[in-house]
């Protein structure tokens, strides 16, 4: 199951359960969309996989299944990428 975690690992935006621009790689480093098309040119920092939108939970299943509440914050690892 999705961890959903709480925000962007660049740039410490929030992302609840249900943030639309949310984006995840295949090993759930999250990040908001902006940071993910801009400052990371579509690419993982973290592993070099690409972006997909992170998928919304419904709200009626969040009291079973909790989004993470473990913030992870990189700003070190989100330098622009340069061609």
């Amino acid at each position: 199951m999705l961890e959903l975690r709480p925000s962007c690992e660049c740039c410490d935006r929030n992302l609840p359960p249900d943030a639309a621009d949310a984006m995840i790689c295949s090993f759930e480093c999250t990040f908001c969309a902006d940071c993910a098309t801009g400052v990371l040119g579509g690419k993982c920092p973290n592993c070099s996989g690409h972006f997909a939108p992170r998928p919304i939970r419904p709200a009626n299943k969040l009291a079973n299944n909790p989004p993470s509440t473990q913030r992870v914050f990189k700003p070190s690892g989100c330098m622009p990428k340069v061609a």
